[in-house]
């Protein structure tokens, strides 16, 4: 047996029936890491050795009886952007190059908690920003189908871990996007759940309001599985919702009846590339096939979806980024040279008997701040921390952020009313299958519309999914999505197994 080609449920049963050790699979997926790694550049932290310690320590609790975690031995990788005790935590950022957060984010605890075993930090779009894990300070992340390309972002080292076989279960997070789009560029399944239904506590915050950690996986099963295990309310954070986590694992296989699935008018138009819309819509007949019925919906305010998105998701980065100053924590310029620099430009101001000398002295500490600030930020976080000042700046918030909440609630709205008439959205999760890596770079305006079909669900709280569903004539993947209601998770892990039962897309692998 292939260790690395199993699912995450799979190993689990060989785990507890021991056919297979903790430390053998973890080795296994650690050998491929080595060999396959320098080409994808899905992690920007490993740790080897701590990996096969806990695996060994797995192993024996197992051989003395002791009762494990419903994950205990199944390997795990975790986006950089939440926080691990005593691990880097980087954001992809050299703003957090050398931060190492003194507590576990709940989501960790809970992996934890649940005997995974945590098998590194993967790349990502710097703080989350953006569509393509071309913005990560250190390095792209390439698309394993072919490497020539994105992996999708922001959590494109997750997808493109879990799609390149380094682990069967990642977690990431999605802020307009950012688990579903990768997971559809990279062939994988991945699930954003609802707003509340995952604690926050201790992923680094880019937009509060947006903001969700979900699971990447293979399979909706394994999907199913690694939710269950992070999943539930967190005291500590005041967003979580204190609503009953069902048993997502054992509820996946229960077929749906009767299932009304909507497709949105507005989706199908220009813009979406013709593979894709075909692959949706031969997706949606074998729904059929399956007994589900289909009715065209309408969501009239999704054309403004991207404009309002980018408007709160850019305010709310501008203040939670206010943070990183200088001073607290993270990256600090060179103070003893800028005060040189200062001391020099005094003198000659001084020398000229300028008054303004006393004004450059006045102003080391604002300097402190903007240095540290320019030199720790890459392109796209400095373009959105600026978006969203002007639109909070005196004058211009009634214009931009009181007026993107007033439609966000429209959209809202929106969603409401199709679920009156169907239990599940289908429909295009990208625009268009993978792009090449620095084609859409210098045009900041056709990335951000690559989020068109999925910020909707960020804006309304709802739970969103991507399911492999075909190929482009290049060999790229394709992915279906899938919305559901608040907290219908479970609904669309059914749905989405459902399909996969009778469909091979997501058993396809890419030919590293």
């Amino acid at each position: 047996m292939s260790l690395v080609n199993c699912t995450a449920c799979e190993l689990l049963r060989a785990l507890q029936s021991g056919q297979q050790t903790a430390v053998e699979t973890v080795r296994a997926f650690l050998e491929r890491i080595d060999r396959y790694e320098p080409r994808v550049k899905a992690f920007l932290y490993l740790d080897a050795q701590a990996a096969l310690e806990q695996a060994e320590q797995i192993d024996r609790r197992r051989s003395n009886g002791h009762r494990l975690g419903r994950l205990a031995g199944v390997p795990v990788a975790v986006k950089d952007v939440l926080c691990a005790k005593d691990q880097p935590t980087t954001c992809a950022s050299r703003m957090l190059e050398t931060f190492r957060p003194p507590y576990d984010a709940t989501a960790i605890a809970r992996l934890k908690a649940a005997d995974a075993v945590i098998i590194g930090r993967t790349n990502m779009d710097e703080f989350a920003m953006g569509a393509s894990t071309e913005n990560s300070a250190f390095f792209p992340t390439h698309n394993p189908w072919n490497t020539d390309y994105i992996p999708g972002g922001s959590s494109g080292g997750s997808a493109a871990c879990v799609a390149a076989r380094f682990a069967p279960l990642a977690l990431g997070s999605d802020t307009g996007g950012s688990i579903r789009s990768p997971s559809a560029l990279c062939g994988v399944t991945g699930l954003k759940p609802s707003y509340g239904r995952v604690s926050r506590l201790g992923l680094v915050a880019f937009a509060s309001s947006l903001d969700q950690v979900g699971p990447i996986a293979q399979t909706a099963e394994d999907a199913a599985l690694l939710l269950e295990a992070v999943a539930g309310y967190d005291p500590q954070d005041s967003t979580s919702a204190d609503v009953p986590v069902p048993p997502y694992s054992h509820t996946v296989r229960q077929p749906l009846e009767k299932l009304r699935l909507g497709l949105v008018r507005e989706h199908y138009g220009p813009g979406l590339d013709a593979e894709v819309e075909a692959a949706v819509r031969e997706a949606v007949r074998v729904f059929q096939s399956l007994g589900a019925t289909v009715k065209e919906i309408s969501l009239p305010h999704s054309k403004y979806a991207v404009a309002t998105y980018y408007i709160v998701s850019s305010c709310e980065a501008s203040s939670n980024l206010a943070r990183y100053d200088g001073v607290h924590y993270g990256y600090r310029t060179n103070v003893e040279q800028m005060m040189a620099e200062l001391e020099q430009k005094r003198k000659a101001l001084a020398a000229s008997g300028a008054e303004a000398a006393l004004h450059e002295l006045d102003s080391a500490l604002v300097g402190m701040y903007r240095r540290s600030r320019s030199e720790a930020f890459g392109p796209e976080v400095k373009r959105r921390i600026m978006l969203g000042t002007y639109a909070l700046s005196a004058g211009y918030y009634d214009a931009y952020y009181k007026k993107a909440s007033k439609v966000r609630r429209l959209i809202r709205n929106d969603y409401h009313q199709a679920f009156q008439q169907v239990d599940i959205i289908a429909g295009p999760v990208t625009p268009t299958p993978a792009f090449k890596l620095g084609e859409k770079l210098g045009d900041p305006l056709a990335m951000y519309l690559f989020d068109l079909y999925t910020v909707g669900a960020n804006l309304a709280g709802l739970p969103g999914m991507s399911i492999p569903c075909g190929f482009s004539s290049k060999g790229l993947p394709i992915g279906l999505h899938l919305q559901g209601p608040p907290f219908a998770e479970e609904q669309l892990l059914r749905a989405a197994f459902m399909y996969q039962t009778v469909t091979d897309w997501h058993r396809r692998q890419p030919p590293l």
